[in-house]
Formats: structure tokens, C-alpha cells, sequence
């Protein structure tokens, strides 16, 4: 059981040019996992940047699409297909518009609610049923177009809760490996000991 691989991908736009943007909060998570993993993330065959190694005890391969977010699927794909992996060990890493900042979820299933990386993903892998680690980045304020505020860099307040968050998210991502769903979400839910309370 110990030595079935999962398969974890961070979702982003590539280029330096959006690494500090909102919708870039997958890549943060990812690279922070990597760095955990001994993993030197590498441009491959599969239109993003891999590494495998271990992680939480057990054989991972992490991902960065390189393709920008509305056509992360693909590699997502490519990348379940050559390790012939089931989609409940895909664990796919995502900012999350409808949850404040700060907050940390893990969920398997579900819709895309209009992000379109997830939307992307479900689509080329034909199924939902995938975990994702949501990581809240709050809606925008006033009458600002989501589309503009996700590609805007995090404010300064945020940026200073930003390595707490994102060392939360690797932790939350761990559990999830070694102790299952259910287990991970009652240790970093809101309200859990390991949590944070936000509505």
C-alpha cells in the first residue's frame, strides 16, 4: 500500500511574470512539496515540470503544468496515463475564489465552480473525481472582475501570512497521504485543532 504512487499538480500560469498572481497559489503549494520531497521540478515530455520522489513515506510525482491554467488538463492526463494511476491518488492543488483568505480544504469530487483549470482537468481526465487541496483567496472587492483580481499578485497583509499558508497547505496535502481524507479534512478544516476559524 505503502508504495502506490500519487500523482500531485499544482496548478498555475507559467512565466515569472504571474508567479506571485492569486492563481498562482497551486504552484506555491507544489513547489514547497517538491522542496519537502528532494524533488527538482524539470521541463519533460509531458508539457510541464515533474519530479518524483517521496513524500509522507510514499513515492510521489509533482507537477506543474507549463500549458497556462485553461489547458492544465492535458498534461494532468499524460501524466496519469504513463504511471497508469487511478484518479483517487491524483491530488490536484488550486487558489479557491468562494473560500476566505487563509483557508485550507481538501475535498475529492465536485464541480469546477468557474475555475478553469479545474475545468480543464475534469475534462481531460472524464471524471471529477479527483482530490483537490482548495486554497482561499477570498472574492474580489467591490465590482472588480474575478477574472482581473485572480492575476492580480497577493496584497501586502496577505503576503505576510502567505509562508504560514502555504507550509499549511504541504501539511494538509501530507495527512491526506498518510491518514486519508477524512482524517486530513478533521485535522485542517475550520473549527478542526490544526484548523483555522473562518466562516
Amino acid at each position: 500500500m505503502a508504495e502506490e504512487r500519487w500523482l500531485i499538480v499544482g496548478l498555475g500560469n507559467p512565466g515569472p511574470e504571474y508567479a506571485g498572481h492569486r492563481h498562482n497559489a497551486g504552484f506555491l503549494v507544489a513547489d514547497l512539496l517538491a522542496d519537502r520531497a528532494g524533488v527538482r521540478l524539470r521541463a519533460g515530455k509531458f508539457r510541464a515540470s515533474v519530479g518524483d520522489g517521496r513524500l509522507a513515506g510514499r513515492p510521489v510525482t509533482i507537477a506543474k503544468p507549463m500549458t497556462f491554467m485553461n489547458d492544465s488538463g492535458g498534461p494532468v492526463a499524460a501524466l496519469r496515463d504513463y504511471y497508469r494511476l487511478p484518479v483517487d491518488r491524483i491530488v490536484v492543488l488550486h487558489d479557491e475564489l468562494d473560500l476566505p483568505f487563509g483557508t485550507i480544504r481538501l475535498k475529492k469530487g465536485g464541480g469546477d465552480n468557474g475555475h478553469n483549470g479545474l475545468r480543464s482537468v475534469t475534462a481531460a481526465l472524464r471524471t471529477p473525481d479527483y482530490h483537490r487541496l482548495r486554497f482561499g483567496i477570498g472574492r474580489p472587492p467591490g465590482r472588480m472582475d474575478p477574472a482581473a483580481y485572480v492575476l492580480r499578485d497577493f496584497a501586502p497583509p496577505e503576503r505576510k501570512e502567505l509562508p504560514f499558508l502555504i507550509d499549511r497547505s504541504a501539511d494538509a496535502v501530507e495527512a491526506l497521504l498518510t491518514d486519508g481524507l477524512a482524517a486530513a479534512q478533521n485535522a485542517f478544516h475550520p473549527g478542526s485543532p490544526r484548523g483555522r476559524d473562518a466562516p
